[in-house]
């Protein structure tokens, strides 16, 4: 399939995009030569593939969530800026 200049340039313009006449010459080669690509794979026949979502088993990865200790008040604001009575201080982001 081949591209013609306008349609490149019609792509382009929907993808807000300002090409040159060089770049658009390029790009209808380009664009043209990946339908083409894309065209010869519909002639492959694949009516005995079941469909395929997925190319890898869907396991989990993550393990089961267990309680653990949480870490002690003075460790978890051992690096913060700014901290008061055992809480992180930060700047106020409302005016009331």
């Amino acid at each position: 399939m081949h591209l013609t200049p306008e349609e490149v340039r019609h792509v382009a313009e929907l993808a807000k995009l300002h090409l040159t006449d060089e770049e658009v010459a390029q790009y209808a080669g380009q664009l043209s030569a990946i339908l083409d690509y894309a065209e010869s794979l519909q002639a492959v026949d694949t009516s005995n593939v079941p469909p395929t979502p997925y190319i890898l088993r869907l396991t989990n990865v993550m393990r089961e969530d267990q309680p653990e200790p949480s870490l002690a008040n003075e460790i978890a604001l051992a690096n913060a800026p700014d901290s008061v009575d055992g809480f992180f201080r930060v700047r106020a982001v409302f005016e009331e």
